[in-house]
């Protein structure tokens, strides 16, 4: 199978015109310069590396509510609601939920899951038949996490963790912990954990970004909702001097699972340059899952999104890859290609 058009290639998104040739096993087997009557585009299928997608029973739930109030368990708005729903019910809307972030480009979401093992359990339910990889980093237990993808640890505030985060290196699975959503006082005891990964950083003080920059722990940023929640938005650059940034969009009753959404708000709110934008909607959070896509190169899997470059909205575009951060959205969706699946997920 191949695709052809202006192909974003390696970590730089360099464009190239010409064809990406996807093998029988569903990997890139090369990226070929040729001319081409394509207006496509073609590029990494997105990672968001932060959701909570069981939250897809209540979106828009909560206005006005301030962040404890809507999360904080046991009572928060989002807890009460779970626990009124029916599994069925919580199943089909986090399928729907996949649904939606498949035809919107997203090759895998690394999801919080609430529910200890039933919650990892639904979370497969949800999925199933479904190419989208949808992570489980699980909450509740030791068990969940070996019944998951991982362990997604609520906060260092809530409890110390140690056990799950030894637990998590006994299985080989990646640990990530909430730090300095609210404020800074959970960020040192978190990163005490030697953690996989951060998600927020919001309220970083210095001797924090230094010890994020001596540890290399990457952190997963999720600015529409730190905005909803109004906790803050984080130090956007000065994180990125010192570590990885990867970008997620956080819990669904509150945002859209829309990665063109959150590269956007992220570049308006930011003096990140497009190309970093990009890397954090693609390869770092598949480099957190320890996923073989995320970039176009030869021997990766192939997870490729298409984007019509002569639509409305993005023909005339002089910058392909600062379009795509900043304009593009899920009506410029071509199709998505899940390995070597010739017909993709089509939207035309």
């Amino acid at each position: 199978m191949e695709r052809t058009g202006t192909i974003l290639r390696g970590r730089e998104f360099e464009p190239v015109e010409g064809r990406v040739v996807v093998d029988d096993d569903g990997r890139i087997e090369a990226i070929e310069e040729t001319s081409t009557e394509s207006d496509d585009i073609i590029l990494p299928a997105f990672v968001n590396a932060h959701t909570h997608i069981g939250d897809s029973i209540a979106k828009e739930a909560g206005g006005g509510l301030s962040l404890e109030e809507l999360v904080a368990p046991p009572d928060g708005l989002k807890h009460r609601l779970l626990r009124a729903a029916s599994r069925d019910e919580l199943v089909t809307a986090m399928a729907q939920s996949l649904r939606f972030m498949q035809r919107a480009g997203t090759a895998a979401c690394l999801d919080f899951r609430e529910g200890d093992v039933d919650g990892v359990s639904m979370l497969e339910a949800a999925a199933d038949g479904l190419p989208i990889d949808a992570l489980s980093f699980a909450r509740g237990s030791v068990d969940a996490m070996r019944a998951g993808d991982g362990f997604g640890a609520s906060g260092a505030n809530d409890s110390e963790f140690g056990r799950e985060r030894e637990a998590t290196r006994e299985a080989g699975k990646p640990f990530g912990i909430h730090a300095g959503e609210v404020d800074e006082s959970d960020i040192d005891p978190a990163l005490d954990l030697e953690p996989d990964f951060l998600v927020h950083m919001v309220h970083p003080e210095a001797h924090h970004l230094e010890r994020v920059a001596e540890q290399e722990v990457p952190i997963v940023v999720c600015p529409r909702s730190n905005l909803v929640t109004d906790v803050g938005l984080s130090p956007y650059e000065e994180l990125s001097e010192r570590t990885t940034l990867a970008l997620g969009t956080d819990n669904v009753f509150l945002n859209s699972p829309s990665m063109f959404r959150e590269m956007e708000f992220l570049a308006k709110l930011s003096e990140l340059p497009a190309p970093e934008i990009l890397r954090a909607a693609t390869i770092n959070g598949a480099e957190i899952a320890g996923l073989e896509y995320g970039l176009l190169e030869p021997g990766r899997d192939a997870r490729l999104l298409v984007l019509d470059g002569a639509s409305d909205n993005l023909v005339g575009a002089r910058d392909p890859v600062r379009a795509v951060v900043r304009r593009a959205g899920v009506d410029d969706v071509r199709e998505v290609v899940f390995g070597a699946d010739a017909d993709g997920e089509r939207t035309d």
